[in-house]
């Protein structure tokens, strides 16, 4: 997706991150350069500012909040920023933002000291399933919780669909449905939030496609194919599972998988012929 973007550079504040006694009680200068993306055209098309942001007033708030939210490092303090103002300002698609240290306390000349990120909004695609006690229970609580998550918002729910149990384990039937999010967390972050909620619902591991509480898994993020450890996106098994499939195709019936280059709609139909 291609962005236009508003650049604010060096941006002077004075506030109180830090360790040392001298910086969480003197406060010391910082600058600020931040880096706005807007939709590509939103912009300049009308020359109306409502089409765009007020960078006066996020200069004005920046400020403020680097004053107001002091931090012992910088990381923490632009992560902090950044998630600030996507929510501050909707109409951002991110923000990328580099905060400068000139006062660093290391003992030797240099310029500057400084952290930079880029936070940008994402699209992915949650599968959620559960076959103990309260099944929409779990999957309403696991929407609401995600709602919850700084930094994601639920777009679209799936139908939820009765499912039989996949992996030849004898248990009950499962509840299953999907979900569109924004979000600007990192797939690794949102991992871990998934995690999170799930454990919240007492989520047990102890048997591989055994009976669970709540089950979240991270389908799709973006057109993004990559591996980790602990996560591979896309989902290596979503295009064999009907129950990942008919509700995915609710909700995203066109969105195309990055790999095996066929839509969601197609690779449901390509499971229906091969059942």
């Amino acid at each position: 997706m291609d962005f236009d973007r508003i650049h604010i550079e060096d941006l002077t504040v004075f506030a109180n991150h830090g360790v040392l006694p001298e910086e969480t009680k003197l406060g010391q200068k910082f600058l600020l350069s931040l880096t706005l993306y807007l939709p590509a055209g939103t912009a300049g098309a009308r020359d109306e500012l409502d089409d765009s942001v007020d960078y006066g007033a996020v200069c004005a708030f920046a400020t403020a909040y680097t004053k107001e939210h002091p931090r012992k490092t910088i990381e923490a303090a632009s992560e902090d920023l950044a998630a600030a103002l996507l929510d501050q300002w909707p109409k951002l698609a991110g923000v990328g933002l580099t905060l400068k240290k000139p006062w660093a306390p290391v003992g030797l000349p240099l310029e500057t000291v400084s952290f930079q990120i880029t936070r940008r909004w994402h699209t992915a695609y949650i599968a959620l399933g559960s076959n103990l006690g309260d099944k929409k229970g779990y999957l309403d609580g696991a929407v609401a919780a995600l709602g919850r998550v700084r930094g994601c918002r639920v777009k679209q729910v799936s139908p939820y669909l009765v499912t039989a149990p996949y992996g030849g384990v004898e248990q009950d039937d499962f509840l299953n449905a999907c979900l569109s999010l924004r979000t600007w967390l990192t797939p690794q972050a949102l991992l871990d939030a998934l995690h999170r909620i799930e454990q919240d619902a007492h989520r047990e591991r102890a048997v591989r496609w055994g009976p669970r509480t709540l089950d979240l898994d991270l389908l799709l993020y973006d057109d993004a194919v990559f591996e980790t450890s602990d996560l591979v996106v896309p989902h290596v098994e979503m295009h064999k599972r009907t129950f990942v499939l008919e509700p995915l195709r609710q909700i995203a019936p066109n969105v195309r998988h990055p790999i095996l280059k066929k839509t969601i709609d197609e690779l449901a139909r390509d499971l229906e012929e091969n059942l």
